[in-house]
């Protein structure tokens, strides 16, 4: 243990640990850290984070920072999450001088040699003595700290020089984590493990079921390059690494927790075919949210869960009581924001949400296009007495999307650049107006997969399609984007028929779609979409061969449209559940 400044022991928690956040002012600054008080400290930590108290996990953090490699990586780590959630320049600035720092301290408790050199020997050798016990947490720390600085890489710069450096960060993380993993292999016999040995586990699990998790996702050409120069995108592996560490009781089994939420709530929600594993995402959070009932993070994934499940009555209210839970990071109430007008929108109740909106747009500063396009798609749907008491102008909201475009790792964001697109229908001085633009932009991010678990509300919005149909066919004068909108109602007619179990009506609208294919003018990412959408009609009803072949369709005839890179990754996820090998597609 670390002898403390009084000269007294610290306490390691143990069965206290649900009181030691009130005691907080009287935990003594520890003037000497081995290993083991070290993990029991960042444990405190975690659990102060974890219980909204984030300045004070800083707090009981900051003091060992610079010579303890665990302190290091949870300082380090909060001030990235900070910045992540604030995109603040000068929060960015910090977490990168903080990582740095990090990296540096993690650094002087490895093993002289290179870390291939050191960990090749000692697998070849199948010995632990190349590496004492601290050495091995020193690896795991820099590869945790490397990964996160990469990241960090790819948002603060934008020239080349830096991609090529964030990149080697990410490989050489990754190596680490590879190497790491043979280790615990070789030592699974072992009878005499002690507690700090499960908490150097928990780390490889984490890093090697995230990395093959996550690069499992990525479509088959991109997944065979990078397979080729030494990565792995296993999902089977990548999930069940996550599942032990999950299980465990390392510092590491919340991130793995988290992780898992991640692919199960947004993941495979937004990039896959809509088939969240809810009732693992359940059971991961369960035991969390009994140890912390107010966690303002573990309330957002519970409320999250429940939007997934379609209960939106219910997550509003887990959402609303997430924002209560805490004041100190705002960022976490903008996630609440979204969340929130996302379930407004699923249930048309179009001023709540615009509200929502306006709140993001005005606080928050992750996609200022995106919340300014969203809050004017919205008040597109309000009829004409709510939209004259908001006192907004929509033509001149849409005309503002294009001028706060940004851009991530000198790539413009997918989702911005479809939002300025559609947003040019109001650049002339006489603006066509967009068709039901809140519902295209729920389709955007799947959110018809979500509203499909409630007829109720499935039934109100096809009422809503229906209308604008009827009232776009009595138009005596067609626009040039005509067309386009007859199309764009066929396919969001057709996903609400196809949640409505009128599978033979949803296939007729589809086809409209792939048949008017020469007539669409601009929103030419309907007809790939809709193939793939048909394919999936075809796969909810076994018809395997059809359904491959129209989401290979999809996916070979179709290039430069808006969000292809995001229909590529649905398409890699539906022919993998279709258990098609990337191998027999070009």
């Amino acid at each position: 243990m670390a002898s403390v400044g009084d000269g007294t022991e610290e306490s390691g928690g143990g069965g206290e640990e649900e009181n030691f956040e009130d005691a907080f002012e009287n935990i003594p600054v520890a003037s000497k850290m081995d290993l083991k008080c070290a993990l029991e400290e960042c444990s405190m930590a975690l659990n102060l984070f974890l219980n909204n108290k984030f300045s004070e996990a800083l707090e009981l953090l900051r003091p060992w920072s610079k010579d303890s490699m665990y302190h290091a990586l949870g300082y380090s780590t909060i001030l990235v999450m900070q910045a992540a959630m604030t995109f603040e320049q000068q929060d960015i600035q910090t977490a990168v001088s903080t990582m740095k720092e990090a990296l540096q301290t993690c650094q002087r408790f490895r093993k002289r040699s290179t870390v291939m050199e050191s960990l090749s020997h000692l697998v070849s050798k199948q010995s632990m003595d190349q590496l004492s016990e601290e050495e091995m947490h020193a690896e795991i720390c820099y590869a945790e700290c490397l990964l996160q600085k990469a990241a960090l890489t790819f948002v603060q710069d934008e020239n080349m020089i830096n991609f090529i450096k964030g990149g080697l960060k990410i490989r050489t993380s990754y190596q680490i984590y590879k190497e790491c993993h043979h280790v615990l292999q070789m030592t699974q016999g072992n009878k005499s493990k002690i507690e700090t040995y499960y908490q150097f586990e928990g780390g490889v699990k984490l890093g090697i079921g995230a990395f093959n998790l996550m690069l499992s996702l990525l479509p088959g050409r991109i997944l065979r390059l990078l397979e080729f120069i030494g990565f792995s995108g296993n999902r089977e592996l990548g999930l069940c690494q996550l599942r032990e560490g999950a299980s465990g009781s390392s510092l590491r089994a919340i991130l793995c927790t988290f992780t898992l939420l991640v692919y199960h709530t947004y993941v495979s929600l937004i990039l896959g075919t809509g088939e969240a594993n809810l009732q693992e995402a359940d059971s991961l959070l369960e035991p969390y949210l009994q140890k912390f009932p107010n966690g303002s993070i573990i309330l957002f994934y519970s409320a999250r869960i429940d939007t997934l499940k379609g209960n939106f009555e219910k997550a509003q209210l887990r959402f609303q009581e997430c924002i209560a839970a805490q004041q100190e990071w705002k960022q976490i109430h903008h996630l609440c924001y979204w969340e929130l007008m996302w379930c407004c929108t699923f249930q048309q109740n179009w001023l709540q949400a615009y509200q929502y909106a306006d709140l993001l747009s005005k606080e928050s500063r992750w996609s200022k296009a995106i919340y300014v396009f969203q809050k004017a798609a919205i008040l597109c749907m309000l009829p004409e007495d709510d939209l004259k008491r908001t006192g907004e102008d929509i033509v001149s909201l849409f005309r503002q999307v294009e001028g706060l475009k940004q851009r991530i790792a000198g790539k413009s964001i997918p989702t911005e650049k479809f939002a300025v697109r559609k947003a040019r229908r109001y650049a002339s001085p006489q603006p066509v107006k967009l068709i039901l633009p809140a519902l295209e932009m729920m389709y955007v991010w799947n959110g018809f997969a979500v509203v499909g678990k409630r007829a109720d509300v499935t039934e109100n919005l096809l009422v809503t399609i229906e209308k604008e149909e009827m009232a776009l066919q009595n138009e005596t004068n067609h626009s040039e984007y005509y067309m386009d909108d007859v199309c764009l109602l066929q396919l969001l007619k057709g996903l609400c028929l196809k949640h409505l179990g009128r599978l033979m009506q949803a296939e007729l609208c589809f086809s409209n779609v792939i048949q008017s294919e020469k007539q669409i003018k601009y929103d030419n990412y309907l007809v790939p979409f809709t193939l793939y959408e048909l394919g999936l009609l075809y796969k909810q009803q076994d018809e395997r061969e059809k359904a491959i072949r129209y989401i290979e369709t999809a996916k070979n005839n179709y290039k430069e449209y808006s969000m292809e890179s995001r229909l590529h990754f649905r398409i890699h996820a539906a022919l993998d559940s279709l258990k098609v090998s990337p191998a027999s597609t070009p």
